[in-house]
């Protein structure tokens, strides 16, 4: 527990994180670049990742390298020979965007795949070597307060914690944007089934090195490899036929096959592999305009919680974090840290593009989804697309570093 009395200045506190998930220990590790002292507050009994696969755009390697975990994570990944979308009732190929050496040229990155679990792990070991962040546990936050200098949460069990800032990446149900927000939440429908399948289990005819994606109508299915090639990791998604709520639990494999006649038998294989799924039922928010209150201010999942068809919600959270530090970095004077206006820059610089992730996120899942004539108009909306006409789509997204971060605001 840290209590400020009337000796401790603020500048003394502890900047507190709630979450310890990637966007929690990516804020730990820009604030410790910055020169605080960090402590990261988690409702879970240890510090962990759950989930499966995720895809890694140069800008979250461009975020890595920023917070001095770049090789960790390099070492971690498996790098796409390139990106393919096909049809999943007729297997026509909509469109292959190549991620080789010119993907890399372009952008200064690669395009990778890699387990959740290992990007929270290459956070993890960086915020612990810094020796400056300090983890608790089974700490549920109930309440936040503020005052001029400080702000203070209580936990579940009715212990305070008190530090000079409060950066929320407690994720898609947030108390922190409870507490300041308090917006509902936009269920989907949209059930995504997620598992990892092991080499040897997967089918030989799809052991393609390339982030993978058969669209098909009101659902779609996504491969791609995990550790070296010795693992896959399979991704369904389709439209519930019940009313769902936001949460994720244990799936069924009779389910998820009831919802996918009709599609091809090449991706078909897709669904009969694994031996267990775990069940997600999808939501987003709409995009606020303010996320920042005072000296609190939101992060991650919990500022612009979005649906997965941009493949983009870590590789958020890891940028906003580097935005933050860079805000903390340009907002210094000789008297300190100035909160107010470092908050309000970082909130200026990600408002926008993180919203435009939720809103492209909404119709790429429309995209993927269509069928009737949408199916074939989408089926000829890249036909003839050279590899550079696809970059050039893409600049927004992944020409984002560490020395553009802040333009936004400054627009």
């Amino acid at each position: 527990m840290t209590e400020s009395t009337p000796s401790t200045p603020s500048s003394a506190l502890p900047v507190i994180v709630a979450g310890g998930g990637i966007g929690g220990l990516a804020a730990a590790l820009t604030l410790v670049r910055q020169g605080f002292e960090v402590t990261v507050l988690e409702q879970s009994p240890q510090i962990g990742e759950i989930g499966a696969g995720i895809q890694l755009g140069p800008n979250a390697f461009h975020a890595f390298d920023a917070l001095g975990v770049g090789e960790k994570a390099r070492g971690r990944a498996v790098y796409t020979d390139y990106m393919v979308m096909h049809d999943a009732l007729d297997e026509y190929q909509v469109g292959k965007i190549p991620t080789g050496e010119a993907f890399r040229q372009r952008f200064g990155n690669p395009y990778a795949v890699i387990h959740r679990v290992d990007v929270h792990l290459s956070l993890l070991e960086g915020a612990q070597e810094t020796g400056r962040v300090k983890f608790l546990t089974d700490t549920r936050i109930v309440k936040v307060e503020q005052d001029a200098g400080t702000v203070t949460v209580t936990d579940q069990r009715g212990q305070t914690h008190t530090g000079q800032a409060l950066i929320g990446a407690d994720g898609v149900k947030s108390v922190v944007r409870e507490t300041y927000v308090n917006d509902p939440a936009r269920v989907t429908g949209h059930v995504v089934y997620r598992a990892v399948v092991e080499k040897d289990d997967f089918p030989e005819n799809l052991r393609w090195n390339a982030a993978s994606i058969w669209v098909g109508p009101n659902c779609h299915l996504v491969h791609y490899p995990l550790r070296g090639g010795e693992q896959y990791n399979v991704v369904v998604t389709f439209h519930s036929r019940q009313q769902e709520e936001w949460g994720v639990t244990e799936g069924s494999k009779e389910e998820v096959q009831s919802y996918f006649q009709g599609i091809c038998p090449k991706a078909r294989q897709l669904i009969d592999l694994p031996k267990s799924w775990r069940r997600w039922a999808t939501a987003d928010r709409e995009p606020i305009g303010q996320w920042t209150y005072g000296r609190a201010t939101l992060l991650g999942d919990a500022a612009h919680p979005t649906t997965q068809y941009m493949a983009q919600g870590a590789c958020m959270a890891i940028e906003d974090a580097v935005t933050l530090g860079e805000a903390l970095r340009v907002t210094t004077t000789d008297a300190g840290h100035d909160w107010t206006a470092a908050l309000d820059l970082y909130q200026r610089a990600r408002v926008a593009r993180t919203a435009r992730i939720v809103l492209s996120s909404r119709e790429m899942g429309r995209l993927y989804h269509a069928k009737g004539v949408e199916r074939l108009v989408r089926n000829d909306l890249w036909r003839g697309r050279s590899a550079e006409r696809f970059y050039d789509a893409m600049e927004w997204l992944y020409g984002w570093n560490v020395g553009n971060c802040l333009d936004a605001a400054t627009r």
